[in-house]
């Protein structure tokens, strides 16, 4: 089982710069996008299932033209579930589950902090994830968490991590809160299999950040334990450059 996690900045600007024929040619099983900024009819939905996704489950932010989580499959899931349920979490369009017969995939879209404001929400946010993850693992023990989680882990995770340590995603507070999230009983898919640095799934627009390889790694495939003897491949395609975020791939038995 092949799944791709994507923060695509806009599906219809990924969609302009070929994403839908880089869908073709890498053919996952499951991709779950972030930051889609559309609604399901803005979206060429057929063109889509042409490329091999006839199952395809969107969920967008109340405010148009923001955030919102998608999911695509090639086979049909047994469950789809829209959301957390928790109101704060829900109305920016952040979380989204496919439930198969032996693992659930979930798209995340975590909250950045942009500001003082954005950042408690984003706090607050992160809190009550972790809180609703630790209550579903009882009852979806088999989970991958795929997404855009705005925290680079450790100091490997970014091109320069003494000047940004003030920086809201590297900050000393969301990192412990991704090392607690990970060994409550996950395993960062992509550090399973390497331990280089500068790998990077985010770059900024500015100063020829991409080009000089000055990016972060901020999206994360996140596998509970009950997996590990599954796990046997996870890669960051920086070659696919739909979005200021590249894609990030596990594959399953």
């Amino acid at each position: 089982m092949k799944i791709i996690s994507y923060n695509v900045n806009g599906i219809r600007a990924a969609i302009s710069k070929g994403f839908i024929e880089w869908l073709t040619q890498a053919n996952p099983d499951v991709i779950c996008l972030q930051e889609i900024k559309a609604t399901e009819d803005q979206i060429p939905v057929e063109d889509i299932e042409k490329a091999g996704y006839p199952y395809q489950y969107y969920f967008p932010a109340t405010k148009k033209g923001y955030s919102g989580v998608a999911i695509l499959c090639k086979t049909k899931p047994n469950t789809i579930v829209f959301g957390t349920g928790i109101e704060h979490m829900d109305f920016e369009g952040r979380n989204l589950r496919v439930d198969f017969d032996d693992v659930s995939v979930m798209s995340l879209y975590l909250p950045s902090g942009t500001n003082m404001l954005r950042l408690d929400h984003k706090f607050m946010y992160m809190d009550d994830f972790k809180n609703y993850i630790t209550q579903l693992r009882q009852e979806i023990p088999n989970l991958v968490i795929c997404g855009d989680y705005n925290i680079c882990h450790e100091a490997i995770d970014i091109h320069d991590p003494i000047r940004n340590k003030n920086t809201s995603g590297f900050l000393p507070e969301e990192r412990l809160w991704l090392d607690v999230f990970i060994k409550s009983g996950f395993i960062d898919s992509f550090r399973h299999f390497n331990k280089d640095p500068h790998h990077y799934s985010w770059w900024s627009y500015r100063a020829g950040a991409r080009n000089n390889n000055k990016g972060w790694r901020i999206d994360y495939i996140l596998v509970t334990k009950t997996m590990e003897n599954r796990l046997t491949r996870a890669l960051i395609l920086p070659e696919a450059k739909h979005s200021d975020h590249c894609p990030v791939l596990v594959e399953l038995e």
